[in-house]
């Protein structure tokens, strides 16, 4: 089986982390997070994999080569974007596979544990020309709203709808028909939940929705991002790319976390990284060269490529760009964000009066 994986994305809501790394090649548990969905296509019976590639495209192919995680890999950039729709139809031209052969389409920023196996089979039983995983949530408003009959085949397919009529939502897996593939316009931008879904709906195509419940996260935004890598590192989604068993945390290579640190919670510590004695470090991800000075404390956060924490100070859902560096006594929470090679002095920034 062939794949396609969608990677052309800027990843805006990432800034400052994607200012320089595309969103799909940010470490995630000691690996770029495009690593763990690879070798899941490689368990799923994936032999070749196109990336969709777009913004920064030549960085996927220096990350991974033309194989890796047991998978060959082939590379087609966009030079416009595309939307989801145009990306697949523009990837497709270097497929090998015939026109009634099954296609696996990921998006590059989901992190899920479902069965893509039993995806597949439900596509190739129902005879489908594509078939969407879904997946119920609390708040379905949020996402693709995408109701299904009695027999499982898509009925509708409502994009972020304020009055949902299921909570199933698109979790963006699809197993295309190659030749449904084909049936989107070239060349132009096209939305395959706004356009192509609601199409093959209309003209009786069948359409099926996989459900299942099982892990899954967009890691799109920096809390959902750390949710990710921590929820890997303690083993809540499996994964054989890690470079390290599950546990309290991942300590990759060179890194130091010293004698009197408290570090836990699925936090990752990066190559060069150092954790100084009376620091404490929960449920974060430390990039390489990251450095956490003694006293200080980190929660929740992402700390850069070589980011610095001075003593004492607190991070709380956090993030730092490269090179940033937080001065003692500052106390950072809320979702801020520090941009590359930032310097804040000395307690410039304090959300309690205990300085």
């Amino acid at each position: 089986m062939e794949a396609i994986l969608l990677v052309g994305g800027q990843g805006t809501r990432l800034r400052p982390l994607t200012i320089s790394t595309p969103k799909p090649l940010l470490p995630t548990a000691g690996v770029p997070f495009l690593a763990h969905q690879l070798a899941r296509a490689k368990a799923a019976g994936v032999k070749r994999i196109v990336f969709a590639t777009s913004y920064r495209a030549g960085m996927f192919e220096a990350a991974f080569g033309d194989r890796a995680y047991g998978v060959d890999l082939v590379y087609v950039c966009e030079d416009e974007p595309l939307g989801t729709g145009g990306a697949i139809r523009n990837a497709a031209r270097a497929l090998t596979c015939g026109s009634e052969e099954p296609v696996l389409v990921l998006n590059g920023d989901i992190l899920s544990g479902h069965d893509v196996v039993s995806q597949v089979a439900l596509h190739e039983k129902a005879g489908a020309a594509a078939t969407l995983h879904l997946t119920p949530v609390e708040d379905p408003s949020r996402f693709g709203c995408v109701p299904t009959d009695g027999r499982g085949r898509v009925t509708a397919f409502l994009e972020k709808t304020p009055d949902p009529v299921t909570d199933q939502i698109n979790a963006g897996c699809y197993v295309f028909r190659r030749d449904a593939i084909d049936a989107i316009p070239p060349g132009r931008v096209v939305s395959v939940e706004r356009e192509t879904f609601p199409e093959m709906i209309t003209s009786g195509a069948v359409v099926m929705g996989y459900v299942e419940s099982e892990y899954w996260l967009d890691v799109g935004t920096p809390q959902a991002f750390v949710q990710g890598s921590r929820d890997l590192v303690l083993g809540r989604l499996e994964s054989s790319a890690m470079p390290g068993p599950p546990g309290e945390l991942l300590v990759l290579e060179g890194a130091d976390v010293r004698e009197g640190a408290t570090v836990g919670g699925g936090t990752t510590v990066g190559r060069g990284a150092v954790v100084e004695p009376g620091a404490t470090v929960t449920g974060s991800v430390l990039l390489d060269g990251a450095f956490v000075a003694e006293g200080a404390t980190v929660h929740d956060s992402v700390l850069g490529h070589d980011a610095r924490v001075g003593p004492g100070a607190v991070l709380d859902g956090v993030v730092l760009g490269d090179g940033a560096v937080v001065g003692p006594g500052n106390e950072l929470r809320g979702g801020l964000r520090v941009w590359p090679e930032v310097e804040l002095p000395a307690t410039a920034v304090r959300f309690s009066a205990d300085a």
